[in-house]
Formats: structure tokens, C-alpha cells, sequence
């Protein structure tokens, strides 16, 4: 592509993927047309607002340099979807809680607003996660219904899931190679040509229903491989071992000539809970269109020892109330973390939300506190007043950096320490007088 700005770029869905997705497209050179229906939000962003509060390397260097550029702009005007030559789809595809099916009204509801007013000639791009199937039963027959026109023929149409993780999402972008799953093989290599604006990482072509496989496929491993740690971590507090101990030697199990990748131990972190928009539900839309015919046992399984882990949250506070000889619900406790991940701002999906509800349930009191999240702002050392009890559930670095003669002073008699990332240390914890109990260390 030799001139990028005479090509127009439009994003739908500017939230962790779209939104560093069309800065990064603006940076390249091409003017860039961010789609939202909440006018309140199109405002902010027109005025150079980065709607991502967590620690997010570069980002908002890049925003202020777009704007500088001046050819990146949000709309609610959907009929400017006629300008784009190439359409990037990035909105949520959430799953129903009672039967974990896929919920696609955000995506349908997207995939309208397109199809009605894309031009001949468009490349429509999917980067939502979605399940395998979905680009052949779902965005293509929406897109053809609304456009008249036809995949393939009249527009390129193809997925390219995303790798992104908050924390690191221009490096990711940048950097992780890419699938895209073509309608057609023509369609794949348009989009390779115009991912190579981007992307610095191995763009690799082949079909739709291949790409989605991989994308929600490689979730769900891990979330298998988090819930096989968990499942140790549990396993070592019934033993009395110490889980990250354990971990690091399983990771150390080599040969010192071995070099094969496949010869490596890579046991993943035990922890509170999985959250976030993609691994709580990328296994259930990985087996959703066959799981009557496969019966998976596997998949299911690790879900339910991953939403498990918050509950044991609360079965680990339980047990040192009693050691501490206090009552349930005389303790005042203080969560700490309500994003799902470390300096982030992301609460989708958040592990906490199940341990608050348990809280709640049994009449306990407490306070949240979450530097990043508008809402549960506060100073940690007045929130601490008082309190018995901290439960740690998110990982952030301003936890890590509390000292325990500070919260000593600030907290009541035998106060406890609820560790759900191995922040703390349990030895230290306990010899200043601290109640301490931690996933896979009890």
C-alpha cells in the first residue's frame, strides 16, 4: 500500500481492541473513523481522552501523537461506514451465564449497522473472539442480507482474531503473529496486506472456521493449564506444601543439554479466579457448535475448577476467622482488587464479583478498594483503618509495596491476611502476628 491516507480504516467496537488497534492503524497513516452509539463517549474520544486507565505501555504517548496527526475521529454516524475501504469489527461476544451459549446481539447489532451501509469493494475484518461456525453461520449471511452484495464477490470478508492482554496491548499487536481466516483465499491476502501496516509478527493465512478454532482453542489451553495450577494448589494445601515451591520445580524438571521447547515443564500460576472477556468464555465457544456431538468432559471440568477458585477465596477467609477466634460476622474486611489482572482497569469478568457476592451471602463487612476502578478509589492506608481482614485478590504493584508494621498499626488485633496471588510472604506475615493463609500455601 503505497499512500495510506488515501485509505480509510473504520473500527467498530473502541474498547481494548479497537481502540489501541485504531491508534496504531492512525500512526501508519491512515485516517482512521472509530464507530460508537453513545454520544457522551464519541465526545471524549474526539477530544483526545484514552478510555484505558491501567498501565499501558506507549499508549498514551501514541494517543497524543494521533492526535497531533489529527486523522484519527469517532462518530455515531453508522452511514459513514460508506467511507471506509477496509471495516475492522471489535465488539464483546459475551456467553449466557445460565446455559453458556454465545450471545451475539452486540456482534448482530454491529454487523447490521455495517452490512446497511458498507461500499462495494469493502474488507470487513472480524477481530472479536468468536465460536467456530460463527463467520459461516452468523457475520456472513448478516452482511449479505443487509449489503445485497456477496462475500467473496462484492466485498473481502475475513477473521483476524486478536492476541491482545491488558498490560501489553501495543506490544501485542505489534508483535504476536496473527491468523487470518480468509472467505476466500483472495480475502486473507488483502488483509495480510493491510495487517502489515501493524504488525510486526508472522501473518499466517488459511481458512475462516481454522482461524476460529485457533483463536478460541488457545484460551481454552490455557485455561486448562491455569486450572490444572489451581488444582495443585488445592492439592498442596491438603498435603501442607507449599504450591509455588512445588511449582517452581516442576518448571525446573530438565536436562541442562536439552534445548527442545517440548522438553520444558510450564506450570502456570494457581490463583483467586480467571477473569477478563476472553478465557471465561473462549472455552465455551470453542465447543459450543459440536458439544453434543463430543460430549468435552475436559474443557468443562477446568471452567468449573477456575470459577471455583473465588469461593475458595471465602473458604480460606472461614477457616482463618476461626483461627483467629473471632466471629464471621464481626469482621470488617477490605478486598484489595477488583480489576481481574495487574495494573489494569479491566473488570470484566472479575473474580472478585463472585468473592463479594460470598461476603454479601454471610453478612460479612467490607470495603473494596481499587486504585484503577473509578468506583473502589481510595487512600489503602484509611481504608485499612480498622479493618480485620484483607483478602488480596488482584496482583496490582501498590500491593505488593504494603508493609506490614504499617498495616499492623492500622488494622485490629490479629488481623488476617487472605493471599490470592502469593503477594505476600507467609513466613514474614506470621511471625509479625498476622493470621495468613494463601492459595496452595496454608
Amino acid at each position: 500500500m503505497s499512500d495510506n491516507s488515501k485509505k480509510i480504516v473504520g473500527i467498530c467496537g473502541l474498547g481494548y481492541v479497537g481502540y489501541p488497534v485504531a491508534m496504531l492503524f492512525a500512526d501508519a497513516g491512515f485516517d482512521v473513523i472509530g464507530f460508537d452509539i453513545l454520544e457522551d463517549r464519541v465526545k471524549k474520544l474526539n477530544e483526545g481522552e484514552n478510555p484505558i486507565k491501567g498501565q499501558e505501555p506507549g499508549l498514551d504517548e501514541l494517543v497524543e501523537k494521533v492526535f497531533e496527526k489529527g486523522n484519527f475521529r469517532a462518530t455515531s454516524d453508522m452511514s459513514e461506514y460508506k467511507l471506509a475501504d477496509y471495516i475492522i469489527v471489535a465488539v464483546q461476544t459475551p456467553v449466557a451465564e445460565e446455559n453458556k451459549k454465545p450471545t451475539y446481539e452486540n456482534l448482530k447489532s454491529a454487523l447490521k449497522s455495517v452490512g446497511e451501509n458498507m461500499k462495494k469493494g469493502v474488507t470487513v475484518i472480524i477481530e472479536s473472539t468468536i465460536a467456530p461456525g460463527t463467520m459461516e453461520h452468523v457475520v456472513k449471511p448478516v452482511l449479505e442480507k443487509e449489503s445485497g452484495m456477496e462475500a467473496g464477490k462484492d466485498f473481502y470478508l475475513a477473521n483476524c482474531p486478536e492476541r491482545l492482554m491488558p498490560g501489553h496491548l501495543l506490544e501485542n499487536i505489534r508483535y504476536y503473529n496473527r491468523v487470518i481466516g480468509g472467505w476466500t483465499p483472495e480475502s486473507a491476502k488483502v488483509v495480510k496486506e493491510l495487517y502489515k501496516n501493524v504488525v510486526q509478527g508472522e501473518l499466517q493465512e488459511t481458512d475462516c472456521i481454522t482461524a476460529e478454532i485457533v483463536k478460541a482453542g488457545e484460551n481454552t489451553y490455557r485455561d486448562v493449564q491455569i486450572a490444572f495450577a489451581n488444582e495443585m494448589a488445592l492439592l498442596c494445601e491438603a498435603y501442607g506444601a507449599n504450591v509455588w515451591k512445588v511449582r517452581e520445580f516442576i518448571n525446573n524438571c530438565k536436562k541442562v543439554t536439552d534445548t527442545r521447547p517440548e522438553a520444558l515443564r510450564q506450570m502456570h500460576y494457581p490463583g483467586a479466579g480467571v477473569g477478563g472477556h476472553c478465557i471465561p468464555k473462549d472455552s465455551w465457544l470453542l465447543i459450543h457448535e459440536v458439544r453434543d456431538i463430543v460430549n468435552p468432559k475436559l474443557i468443562p471440568i477446568a471452567r468449573h475448577i477456575n470459577d471455583f477458585m473465588p469461593l475458595h477465596m471465602y473458604e480460606l477467609f472461614e477457616d482463618a476467622v476461626k483461627e483467629s477466634g473471632k466471629s464471621i460476622k464481626d469482621v470488617n474486611v477490605l478486598v484489595l482488587g477488583y480489576a481481574y489482572d495487574a495494573n489494569s482497569d479491566d473488570d470484566r469478568n472479575t473474580p472478585s464479583e463472585p468473592l463479594m457476592e460470598k461476603l454479601k451471602e454471610n453478612g460479612v463487612k467490607f470495603e473494596v478498594h481499587d486504585s484503577f476502578i473509578k468506583e473502589y478509589k481510595g487512600e489503602i492506608w484509611k481504608m485499612l483503618d480498622g479493618k480485620d481482614a484483607v483478602i488480596l485478590m488482584t496482583g496490582h504493584d501498590e500491593y505488593k509495596a504494603l508493609n506490614y508494621d504499617d498495616m499492623l498499626k492500622q488494622m485490629g488485633n490479629r488481623p488476617i491476611i487472605i493471599d490470592g496471588r502469593n503477594i505476600f510472604d507467609k513466613e514474614e506475615a506470621r511471625e509479625k502476628g498476622f493470621v495468613y493463609k494463601g492459595i496452595g500455601n496454608v
